[in-house]
């Protein structure tokens, strides 16, 4: 896994942060994921992105939509499930040109905005959110790996916000070793944090009917209905097992607006009442028939 040096000198080294225990490196293991990316409206994307440093991935005219699905096993902080719902973006004083972004990360600054992050456990929004400004908060979720299909649903107040079917791949051959950047908004300020993962994929390409996205009518969930989702995927993928490293390092800038802002964004407020249990919500109910897609 190519994480940094760092992070190797600092293993086996402890960290209270915020009252939460940490053995260097924060990382996890034996964790299954799931992934699917669908074609968005490029300017629809562009308008839930906050400031104006960070712009929609382009991808031909479109932008990209990345759902991801980890079931942490084993972590710092006990298991829980992360749902995160991303936009693939750039970051920089200009629009990237096309393509280019996917081989040339650094350069253009490729990532994914979060726009929303439900995980199971009040301690994982405390930690996620207090340290590396990530959008968490507790949710009822499922991570279920079926005979023909892995899935993961996301319930909130009673209601079905989000479910992600994947087409369980006939293996999972492709090793990758490789590090990823997530922006937050948190603060008043862009957040950039790294993650460093390794596990062998199974995936499919522009397959029609390899992966399955249903989005609910709760009011959370109407910025993603303005961004005339394709459902047919780009690219849909399984890793029945991962290890990933999140890096203790982050980089933050102030998001600006052309006019003074009139309405503070969450802060720190929303994460000091925050307690450290590790109990998960009742799982989210979905019908007995989810496979069959009826």
């Amino acid at each position: 896994m190519a994480i940094p040096a760092r992070q190797k000198r600092q293993a086996g080294r402890y960290a209270l942060v915020d009252g939460i225990p940490f053995k260097m490196p924060v990382s996890s293991e034996r964790s299954p994921a799931l992934m699917a990316a669908f074609s968005i409206d490029r300017e629809a994307a562009r308008r839930l992105l906050p400031g104006n440093e960070i712009y929609p991935f382009r991808l031909w005219n479109r932008g990209l939509l990345v759902i991801t699905v980890i079931n942490y096993m084993v972590t710092n902080i006990g298991s829980y499930i992360e749902y995160s719902i991303a936009i693939a973006c750039t970051h920089g004083a200009h629009k990237a040109p096309r393509l280019l972004p996917g081989l040339f990360t650094k350069t253009f600054g490729t990532g994914q905005y979060v726009v929303d992050l439900p995980v199971s456990t009040e301690l994982s929004v405390k930690g996620g959110r207090g340290i590396w400004g990530m959008p968490k908060h507790q949710a009822n979720l499922d991570f279920v790996i079926g005979n023909e299909w892995v899935s993961s649903q996301y319930d909130l107040d009673g209601q079905m916000l989000m479910r992600i079917d994947v087409k369980k791949p006939d293996s999972a051959w492709l090793p990758l070793n490789m590090g990823t950047a997530n922006y937050c908004a948190f603060r008043g300020m862009l957040m950039k944090s790294y993650i460093y993962f390794k596990g062998k994929l199974g995936f499919s390409l522009f397959k029609k009917g390899s992966a399955r996205l249903y989005i609910g009518d709760h009011p959370r969930m109407a910025p993603l209905k303005t961004l005339d989702i394709d459902p047919n995927p780009i690219f849909s993928g399984f890793f029945p097992a991962t290890a990933g490293v999140l890096d203790d390092y982050f980089e933050c800038w102030f998001i600006t607006e052309p006019q003074p802002p009139t309405t503070p964004m969450a802060g720190l407020e929303t994460t000091y009442p925050l307690g450290y249990s590790r109990e998960w919500l009742a799982k989210p109910k979905r019908p007995t028939d989810w496979e069959t897609g009826l």
